[in-house]
């Protein structure tokens, strides 16, 4: 006999399993844990198979005999209802990992080890603040570049760079999703002008000598922090990046060496990068050493020995010396060599690019290694030392033969 609604809601459980017919190879399996599960029971290709249909209260009576209907139609057509199941939940699954914001945290799980801990958040943060809300539900091979374009007008409209860069980003998570296979093209692509290109700002700095001088003069004098007044000297000393230089650590530098060797994990380029260090320099950290040296780094944070000095630290310094965010920042440094070294000291260029640890490549075309043109690096790094000691005395800046080029 057929199963009735009552009948169903009163199956009491047992010791063992037990199967309620409702005809058709449907039937109620009541478990001794009181579960009530829905069956079907049913020939394909001359083999007895079992699709489950549900459970109950969750799905009715009623709703258990369409869905037995409808399966029944697959096998009146020649298709097997487990099978057309199986791959509808396969579909699903697929879809669910295709997803924008789906392929996005896969390719961030990838690639986050090659970026610095705070570039890897930026970049997730940024799309999840921005497109997630938008287009992370969609499939990443359906999204088509006017959608990506609305997105972006929205961040446009708070800030232009910030738009930019999460175009890039996303233009990287397309070019993943095809490697992958689960898109064909990447859409970025046609947005191509669709932007107002931003007005580069560079890191401002002192690039004249004559201005250079008061600026050295003035960090003999920082009245503050001594660790900070060390720091000014060594960036101008071997213009490295601010975080190259924040994140020092003792058992980096070899002071008998007059050597500073960074590991490729905080380099931008992920290489590892050897500065040379003049004896200006090594007097400098000597002069540290009894203060910060029981530590692990060079420059650490006043407030907690165990982390580095504050990011900010440098450039609240320069700002205390009277200096405005338009005349230097801690990055700018390196423009302050770059151009001096090349302009007025006449070093050849491919030494200074190096030491400023960009990508450099030989004629063959091969990317030096750390220890290039060491020799001349050292001299380099010997007479910006001593160029920059005559400023601070008042000597006449006058332009250098190519002698450390050769």
């Amino acid at each position: 006999m057929a199963l009735t609604d009552v009948k169903v809601r009163n199956a009491k459980p047992g010791e063992k399993q037990a199967k309620l017919s409702d005809g058709d190879g449907m039937y109620l399996l009541v478990t001794p844990q009181g579960g009530k599960c829905w069956r079907l029971k049913y020939r394909i290709a001359g083999k007895e198979k079992v699709l489950a249909l549900g459970t109950y209260p969750e799905i009715s009576l009623s709703e258990a005999r369409e869905r037995k209907d409808a399966a029944r139609k697959l096998i009146a057509n020649g298709h097997d209802p487990g099978e057309v199941k199986k791959a509808q939940k396969a579909a699903k699954t697929a879809e669910a990992e295709n997803t924008f914001q789906a392929v996005t945290q896969e390719w961030h799980g990838r690639f986050k080890s090659q970026w610095s801990e705070k570039h890897a958040e930026q970049i997730l943060r940024r799309l999840e603040l921005d497109v997630f809300p938008w287009l992370g539900t969609r499939p990443v091979g359906e999204i088509k570049a006017p959608e990506l374009l609305a997105v972006l007008r929205r961040i446009e409209m708070r800030t232009l760079e910030t738009a930019h860069r999460v175009r890039i980003a996303c233009s990287q998570v397309f070019r993943y999703a095809v490697a992958t296979g689960r898109a064909e093209r990447d859409p970025v692509a046609d947005l191509k002008g669709a932007l107002p290109p931003v007005k580069n700002n560079h890191f401002a700095a002192l690039t004249d000598p004559k201005a250079v001088a008061p600026l050295l003069r003035a960090i003999d004098g920082f009245e503050g922090s001594f660790v900070v007044k060390c720091a000014l000297k060594l960036a101008a000393l071997t213009f490295v990046r601010p975080g190259e230089l924040r994140h020092a650590e003792w058992s980096e530098i070899d002071l008998e060496a007059a050597r500073w060797e960074i590991p490729a994990e905080r380099m931008k380029m992920k290489v590892a990068h050897l500065v040379p260090l003049s004896t200006q320099a090594v007097d400098i950290l000597k002069e540290l050493h009894p203060l910060t040296g029981s530590g692990t780094y060079v420059f650490p944070c006043h407030r907690s020995p165990l982390r580095c000095m504050s990011e900010n630290a440098v450039n609240a310094a320069l700002r205390r010396m009277g200096f405005e965010k338009s005349e230097i920042t801690g990055h700018g440094f390196r423009a302050m060599a770059r151009t001096i070294l090349d302009e007025v000291l006449h070093v050849r260029p491919d030494f200074i690019e190096h030491q400023l640890a960009h990508a450099v490549k030989d004629p063959l075309g091969r990317a030096y290694n750390r220890t290039s043109h060491l020799a001349e690096r050292q001299k380099m790094m010997q007479t910006w030392a001593d160029f920059l000691d005559g400023l601070k005395t008042g000597a006449k800046v006058l332009p250098f033969q190519r002698n450390v080029s050769q």
